[in-house]
């Protein structure tokens, strides 16, 4: 076959220039050259430049230099950005769906109450990076520190309330005061963290005392229960009966009023028409005589009409109608 193609059966490779190589690695210095001078930093996020190991300066969001051949090295770190810590629990998947991982981290969550009972907390924390400098350097192992801090903060404060506290009404304020107490210790760390949130997630009490402490619960609800039925009731009568009352008192207060002005008003009749009688007798007592016989007379069926000066009366046929005398 090599025979058969010649010197075309065989691929010469043309040997290489020592110059060709000098290129190569001038290319090669030239790119490295440009990659580690050039850097640019996100928009959420900071460059904290070091040279020969410290701290120069901090550059901000954009395009940027920096002395290249690690001379000076590029520490890329996230303010912006909210972290979190889960204490209890782990997140898989969040969404919609949230997915959490499977096991029991009661090593973090069972803990003591003031009143010595036991509560299973879970509680998450939120914090960003405020000082980058102090972040980085100050302190080592950061995130241990911030689950080391927010654990002694949890149960100090936890220690100090009732299991009732704990698992209703003190929840808002446990967060807010495990917030305080960790910025307070992390500040005194310089640890460059500002903590944004910490909330208690789900407060239970442990697996084997549920039974008795839901036995417990339902008894308080239905004691609540029964208070706010009582005190519906309450409110629905005593209103109710106080408006009676104060309707029967008005009725009675008008009910008085009007007859006292009645009997003042008639005393007050009586008087002028006894003036009057005074002033003109005979004529008072025939107007009070024919004003009775207008009242009077209108009522009276039959009326016989008879001369005081007779001496004598006819007997007459009564011819009245049957059923006038009927009715």
């Amino acid at each position: 076959m090599a025979n058969q193609f010649g010197d075309f059966g065989q691929i010469k490779i043309p040997p290489i220039k020592p110059k060709w190589i000098v290129a190569g690695i001038v290319i090669l210095v030239a790119l490295y050259v440009l990659f580690s001078t050039f850097y640019s930093i996100r928009a959420d996020e900071v460059g904290v430049i070091l040279r020969f190991g410290r701290y120069v300066r901090t550059t901000q969001p954009g395009l940027h230099l920096k002395l290249p051949f690690a001379i000076e090295k590029l520490n890329r770190v996230r303010i912006k950005h909210i972290f979190k810590e889960e204490f209890g629990f782990r997140t898989l998947l969040p969404g919609v769906r949230t997915e959490y991982a499977r096991g029991v981290f009661l090593e973090e969550s069972l803990m003591l109450t003031g009143d010595l009972n036991t509560a299973v907390v879970e509680w998450i924390v939120q914090y960003r990076v405020k000082n980058p400098v102090e972040y980085l350097f100050k302190v080592r192992n950061i995130g241990d520190t911030i689950r080391n801090t927010s654990e002694f903060a949890v149960r100090e404060i936890v220690g100090d309330r009732s299991v009732t506290e704990v698992l209703t009404i003190g929840r808002i304020e446990i967060g807010t005061e495990v917030q305080r107490v960790m910025q307070q210790v992390l500040d005194s760390y310089q640890s460059g963290i500002h903590i944004v949130t910490a909330k208690l997630q789900d407060v239970n009490p442990p697996d084997p005392v549920k039974p008795a402490f839901n036995e417990v619960n339902e008894a308080k609800q239905e004691r609540e229960k029964l208070i706010n039925e009582a005190w519906q009731e309450y409110n629905r009568v005593i209103p109710q009966a106080t408006g009676e009352a104060e309707r029967t008192i008005r009725a009675a207060e008008g009910y008085a009023l009007n007859r006292v002005n009645r009997a003042n008003g008639d005393a007050k009749k009586f008087i002028s028409i006894w003036q009057e009688y005074n002033r003109a007798k005979d004529v008072t007592r025939r107007r009070l005589y024919l004003e009775m016989m207008l009242d009077v007379l209108p009522k009276i069926e039959k009326k016989y009409i008879i001369d005081s000066s007779q001496k004598g009366m006819l007997p007459f046929l009564d011819l009245t109608p049957k059923e006038i005398k009927e009715k």
